[in-house]
């Protein structure tokens, strides 16, 4: 795999770094980007196998909100087909992991987990990169993650888990803390296991009865950004080094009209916040949510329609003048120097972390001139 494919045409200054699900776990984790959430029913080998999907590099295949209880087998039998048939054509050589996208499962609760781990074979579990493991809590923490670790050892794979952090108890602020406390306590304990830490921005939302609308952003929910905020406290700090990936944009056009609109701006971060239009409503909105996700550290979002890989993905990329201040910043040994841009100053031992993380994002994404040039990567 390999963020902005189908952009031979462009040229960055720093090319994206190619990746699977052998790649080690540190850089890995910051290389999910859009991941896209699909029915368990939903046949996606045939895609994947010609291709057809370029801009998407992950995956989950739900059993969860989007399966009717009637349909939960035929779903399980059609997903274990598919890896079966991604399966044999890598064993034959006709298809590639390096093509493979990230692919994970997201069963119901630790009992329907223990279900499809039977139903994995050791060859099937090879397809899998893991599973997104919903209403993640202190009371079933760690049934999921036990489960998790002994398919490993089973069957010697890499296998990863993605904790949803969503429900009441976090959301009610009188249990958030001690949640949240426990829950990073539980998580150490696990931590190789575990590859990115996901948010449940509708979930949240639906305890509040709230909906962020096509204009809004979840930060303008005030209930919903207070949970994402204390998520980030205590998952994002540099000890721990969490990956925590942005809530789902809900909204996508009924046409596929996502032409150009306009975007005369170098500062594109200006136009979007400016609520300028960039291109249309919709994607408007997501390139918004997904400038604030990025500052707020979020990396990569779930997305629920593939045309908005290319956006979430593109707005991953790093900028030139940031890339130069963290090579910078980590190159010093110590004080204050300034930018090569010349128009800030790198403080090299409290911007150490963030330079890191900007290092991270740009072997994932690639590395551009400037904010004008996100336009160009939307084309993939």
């Amino acid at each position: 795999m390999k963020h902005h494919r189908g952009l031979e045409e462009f040229t960055f200054y720093k090319e994206p770094l190619e990746f699977n699900k052998n790649t080690d776990r540190d850089f890995l984790q910051y290389c999910l980007g859009a991941t896209l959430y699909m029915k368990g029913t939903r046949n996606i080998a045939d895609k994947i196998l010609n291709k057809s999907l370029p801009s998407i590099t992950s995956i989950v295949l739900d059993f969860e909100d989007a399966i009717p209880d009637k349909d939960l087998n035929n779903a399980q039998n059609s997903v274990f087909s598919q890896l079966l048939k991604l399966s044999e054509a890598i064993s034959n050589d006709t298809f590639s992991i390096n093509d493979l996208p990230l692919i994970f499962l997201r069963p119901r609760c630790p009992l329907h987990l223990a279900d499809l781990l039977r139903g994995l074979t050791e060859d099937t579990a090879k397809i899998l990169t893991g599973f997104c493991l919903p209403k993640i809590s202190t009371y079933n923490c760690r049934q999921y993650l036990d489960l998790i670790s002994f398919l490993r050892q089973k069957y010697g794979s890499k296998l990863y888990c993605m904790p949803i952090l969503e429900g009441k108890l976090i959301a009610h602020r009188e249990s958030r803390i001690k949640e949240l406390e426990q829950l990073k306590q539980i998580f150490g304990t696990y931590r190789e296991t575990i590859l990115n830490v996901r948010v449940g921005g509708t979930d949240f939302s639906s305890v509040f009865g709230v909906r962020r609308g096509i204009n809004y952003s979840i930060y303008d929910l005030l209930p919903v950004r207070d949970c994402l905020s204390d998520i980030l406290n205590y998952f994002m700090r540099e000890e721990d080094n969490y990956v925590i990936s942005g809530p789902v944009w809900e909204y996508f056009l009924a046409s596929k009209d996502d032409s150009l609109n306009t975007a005369s701006d170098k500062s594109m971060h200006r136009t979007l916040l400016a609520k300028n239009p960039v291109l249309n409503e919709c994607i408007d909105g997501l390139l918004r949510e997904v400038l604030m996700d990025k500052i707020n550290g979020f990396v990569g979002k779930t997305i629920i329609h593939p045309t908005h890989a290319r956006h979430v993905n593109g707005m991953q990329s790093e900028v030139r003048e940031e890339y130069e201040d963290a090579i910078q910043i980590l190159e010093t040994e110590g004080g204050v120097v300034k930018s090569h841009s010349n128009n800030k100053m790198n403080e090299i031992n409290p911007h150490k972390y963030w330079a890191k993380c900007i290092i991270q994002r740009a072997k994932a994404f690639g590395v551009i001139e400037n904010e004008f040039e996100y336009l160009k990567l939307f084309a993939s």
